[in-house]
């Protein structure tokens, strides 16, 4: 039977709000940390609890008793009471995540919210100066070991830095307006990590790096992305915020394994790991390759570009769901292992082949045919 506390929280529930989870957005949260008044979902629940009862308090709203005193607390907070407490003052360049975000940003997020309060007082958000500095693991250009390194961001040079000796001169300078961040990828295998990504002498470079510890990462991806979003308000002043927030680094919209030929009909599959970046689809050898192997620019469907689709085999015997990305310059056959697989990168680059060209876009395109169209013959012959 159910008790009477236990009706008055799922009314709660019905209310503005607390329908989904006060920190990701999942739908249906079933926890709730009773002193803090809010509603949050199991995976939340499990971070709040690590931070120790001393700043969340949490209980199931069904499997555990409830005190009167604790359900007023919820009645008299809830999710948007406590949303406006906890979130006042969130820099917009600030990353709120998603339910499918990586695990290292929601908790983060969660932190910085209830055990550091960042958002209550400004003062304490560090990465807002446009400046950092500090060291980071550094994966080898030639190899797989991680070195440290130290890392300088200056906003005023618009640049990011890396130091291979901490008083000598950098090692490399990355061009900060030209710099995508992915946050936490996967195939890193290092939660606490960052791949950056940026144009060098007309071809794409991947860097990797991880810190031991969370929070050092994860206000390293913020100053950039606030350091990018005032560069962004000093370039385009009439430019509304919303729409310069779309810019900001972007983790990539697909990653994954597929086969692909070369430019002859006769050239053998060759797996490949790829990568959507925007509206670059880069594949490589490896998936923590420094370059891509080659680039294929994904333009707007009204100027040639589009997807075919085939559903009779391609001689692949590995991945045997082929597709066809049709480019002015040339057509890709590629092919997934699953059926699931290819109906993923087709969602993602149809969303691409319909999204308006901006002209950054034009420029990235400009360079990616320009250079394909001079290697051309390379490629031909090297079956890429």
């Amino acid at each position: 039977m159910v008790d009477h506390n236990e009706k008055i929280l799922q009314e709660l529930l019905k209310k503005p709000g607390n329908q989904v989870c006060a920190d990701c957005g999942a739908e249906d949260p079933d926890w709730a940390s009773y002193n803090l008044g809010i509603f949050i979902c199991m995976r939340c629940a499990s971070i709040h609890r690590g931070m120790g009862a001393h700043i969340s308090k949490v209980k199931h709203l069904e499997l555990d008793r409830w005190e009167d005193s604790q359900v007023h607390r919820m009645k008299e907070v809830g999710n948007v009471a406590a949303r406006n407490k906890y979130e006042d003052r969130v820099p917009p360049c600030y990353r709120r995540p998603a339910k499918s975000d990586p695990q290292v940003l929601i908790e983060q997020w969660i932190r910085a919210k209830y055990e550091r309060e960042e958002f209550c007082h400004p003062e304490r958000q560090s990465y807002l100066s446009g400046s950092m500095e500090g060291f980071l693991m550094k994966r080898g250009k030639e190899d797989s070991r991680y070195q440290l390194r130290k890392f300088v961001l200056n906003e005023n040079e618009d640049t990011l830095k890396y130091h291979v000796k901490e008083n000598k001169e950098p090692k490399g300078i990355l061009k900060l307006s030209e710099l995508n961040v992915s946050f936490a990828p996967a195939k890193i295998g290092h939660m606490n990590s960052m791949q950056l990504t940026f144009m060098k002498e007309g071809s794409t470079r991947h860097i990797y790096v991880y810190h031991e510890d969370a929070e050092v990462i994860n206000c390293w991806y913020t100053a950039i992305r606030c350091a990018k979003l005032h560069l962004l308000q000093v370039a385009f002043p009439s430019t509304p915020q919303s729409d310069l927030l779309l810019r900001l680094p972007k983790d990539f919209a697909r990653e994954g394994w597929l086969w692909k030929t070369g430019p002859r009909t006769s050239d053998v599959h060759r797996r490949r790991w790829f990568t959507l970046d925007n509206r670059k689809l880069m594949y490589h050898d490896e998936p923590l390759d420094a370059y891509p192997k080659g680039e294929i620019f994904i333009g707007h469907e009204s100027t040639g570009y589009h997807i075919k689709v085939s559903n009779t085999g391609n001689g692949c015997k590995e991945a045997r769901f082929p597709f066809y990305l049709v480019t002015p310059e040339r057509t890709f056959c590629l092919a997934a292992a699953t059926h699931e697989d290819r109906a993923g990168w087709l969602t993602v680059i149809q969303h691409t082949l319909k999204r308006p060209l901006t002209p950054q876009d034009s420029t990235i395109e400009a360079i990616l045919v320009r250079k394909r169209t001079t290697s051309n013959s390379i490629s031909i012959f090297s079956g890429r």
